[in-house]
């Protein structure tokens, strides 16, 4: 999807007087930002999205997009990159068993003197986003088919 389409659908829940009132923009642009760019064959504004996806391509720093999350009360998290020659089957849920295995044994040491100090919930956190990512990496291989040639083997006649 992109950014103007985005916002389209948003000034289907918000109103874009209320956008424009509430950001002290005028009520054409609010509608331009929902429109094509110029660039395009449409006579939208480049929007604020635009400006993100600016910032983040420019400057290669996640922070910006952990910013955007965090304000909108999530975490951000990179997605793995799929490789052609995916992972075998077994590794890659050895993988996600071993991640969780690890995250829950830093739990276990910072919950040990029943106390989570600020360092402790930083490994924690890091850890948990280990597993996240280990895991989209085992579902984005599983949604790209990349699993399939096990199962294709195991059910060919003679196998």
């Amino acid at each position: 999807m992109q950014s103007h389409e985005l916002l389209k659908e948003v000034l289907k829940k918000t109103r874009a007087k209320q956008i424009a009132a509430e950001m002290g923009l005028s009520l054409s642009l609010i509608y331009k930002w929902a429109e094509p760019p110029d660039d395009g064959a449409g006579s939208g504004a480049h929007n604020p999205l635009d400006r993100i996806e600016q910032l983040l391509r420019i400057t290669g720093d996640t922070r910006i997009a952990q910013w955007v999350c965090e304000l909108a009360g999530g975490f951000f998290i990179t997605n793995p990159k799929v490789k052609p020659d995916a992972q075998q089957l077994i590794p890659s849920t050895n993988s996600i068993v071993q991640e969780f295995a690890d995250m829950l044994g830093v739990i276990a040491v910072a919950a040990s003197d029943s106390a989570i100090s600020q360092d402790e919930a930083k490994a924690i956190r890091r850890r948990w986003e280990d597993l996240k990512s280990v895991t989209e990496g085992f579902v984005r291989n599983s949604e790209l088919g990349n699993f399939s040639a096990i199962r294709d083997a195991a059910t060919k006649p003679g196998a």
